[in-house]
């Protein structure tokens, strides 16, 4: 039995590894649940799976679920993060807390040499060279639940002894890409993704291509290679996960059901596979794959996002600190849509790179980024 800890329970990756768990009783465990401001859903998930350990944000709330679960561990506010996060009591841990809020539990978890299954961009985004350091050191293990990485992880079993030549990142290209991107663009247009379902502010990311740029930077950490060696393709079938290309010309590709389960089940089990109940594909009925090539000019963000790679970590930090303000300004209807890739361009151009070796220094700069950000768009 393998005791799982999930870090954002209640969002939609929290929901496909507790259906994972749920399916596979016999194997998985769910001992800790962190959440986020949902109580109504934490409550239904510890009535039906019993965990041990509980987090969410407010005293208020917490209080609330110590009295309904006296026996339960509860733990709230910043301490208790840090305090929940620093447990042992678990085999593997799905990291899935939305933003640069889980830099700080990954890191922890890491440095206790835990084995954690990531499914945070940001957290190697702002913190990539700190958290893969620390995972050598500790002798921890850091897998992936996101699809296109999961796809590269896979595509790579067995292949340790050849080196990459390429990788290929595929991309759905959101629901603008034979589109022109103009000012008229609404909040609604933007989260209405043709392939996938996901969380409000990553739906924005995907849509801008920013979540695509996200992903070039964390497959630069995770497989030791170069920005030169990443490409984005599009395929907007989304059938093909992620490919990588080999020194012999040889390309190995994972090709699935659009379903996040599948990458969280081989997180959770890896290397093996689950069985599920999952639609398998048929090549018949898809007959064509499709590949083009993304317009880096009309998705500035990506464009954006190779040049923080090249520039150095605390670009990368500014990239992602500035992204989040502005996607929730947009969001709530403050700015624009192309206010987004402007206001990034605007905020990389002001910063002036700084080294960073501490999670304090990266969370002490997202903070100053992120108050600038407001500001310059209250200006």
């Amino acid at each position: 039995m393998k005791r799982v800890a999930i870090f954002g329970s209640t969002g939609s990756i929290g929901d496909s590894t507790l259906n994972v768990i749920r399916e596979n009783p016999d194997l998985f465990q769910a001992v800790t649940l962190v959440a986020g401001k949902n109580i109504t859903k934490l409550i239904e998930q510890i009535a039906e799976f019993n965990p041990k350990n509980i987090y969410i944000t407010a005293k208020e709330n917490a209080d609330k679920i110590k009295e309904l679960y006296p026996h339960l561990n509860v733990y709230w506010g910043e301490e208790g993060m840090e305090e929940i996060s620093k447990l042992t009591d678990f085999d593997i841990s799905v990291s899935a807390l939305v933003g640069v809020a889980g830099l700080k539990p990954t890191y922890n978890m890491i440095k206790n040499g835990k084995t954690v299954a990531l499914a945070n961009k940001e957290v190697l985004v702002a913190g990539g060279k700190l958290i893969m350091d620390t995972a050598r050191e500790n002798h921890a293990t850091l897998l992936t639940v996101d699809s296109e990485h999961s796809a590269i992880m896979q595509c790579l079993q067995g292949e340790k002894q050849n080196k990459i030549d390429k990788i290929l990142l595929t991309a759905s290209g959101g629901p603008f890409f034979d589109k022109e991107i103009t000012d008229d663009i609404t909040v609604e247009q933007a989260l209405n993704h043709p392939t996938w379902k996901m969380g409000p502010k990553v739906t924005i990311d995907s849509s801008t291509m920013m979540n695509k740029g996200f992903e070039v930077i964390e497959a630069k950490w995770l497989f030791d290679v170069e920005p030169s060696q990443i490409q984005v393709v599009v395929h907007r079938k989304s059938i093909v996960h992620s490919m990588v290309q080999f020194q012999d010309g040889t390309i190995m590709a994972n090709l699935g059901p659009k379903s996040m389960q599948i990458p969280i089940a081989y997180a959770l089990n890896y290397p093996n596979r689950l069985v599920n109940q999952i639609e398998k594909i048929d090549l018949f009925d898809i007959a064509q794959l499709n590949f083009e090539k993304p317009n880096l000019e009309k998705f500035q963000c990506l464009q954006l996002a190779f040049e923080a790679i090249e520039k150095g970590q605390s670009y990368q930090v500014v990239l992602n600190a500035a992204n989040e303000v502005l996607v929730d300004a947009f969001l709530n209807k403050k700015i624009t849509y192309t206010q987004i890739p402007k206001g990034i361009q605007k905020m990389l151009n002001a910063h002036q790179p700084i080294e960073l070796t501490t999670v304090e220094e990266i969370l002490d700069l997202d903070k100053k980024v992120k108050d600038e950000t407001k500001k310059m768009i209250e200006d």
